[in-house]
């Protein structure tokens, strides 16, 4: 469990990194020209801002709590 928590712990440290350098940079290069364009965007964002969170987040755990396992046997 130790494994879980130290995983959840970088998962988040992650998101927060690399979801502040992704989007940081998907806004500097929005073209976005219309209104409707914009909220495409911004809806398109969410959804990677989802994903990451589902990868980086819901996975590290996991990842911790085997890797943690493997080597307390």
């Amino acid at each position: 469990m130790l494994g879980a928590l130290i995983g959840l712990g970088l998962g988040l440290l992650q998101y927060r990194v690399m979801s502040a350098a992704v989007i940081g940079a998907l806004r500097r290069t929005d073209r976005s020209v219309t209104e409707a364009e914009k909220e495409d965007y911004e809806r398109r964002i969410r959804i990677l801002r989802w994903a990451l969170g589902a990868m980086t987040i819901g996975l590290m755990p996991v990842l911790g709590f085997v890797i943690g396992r493997t080597l307390s046997g």
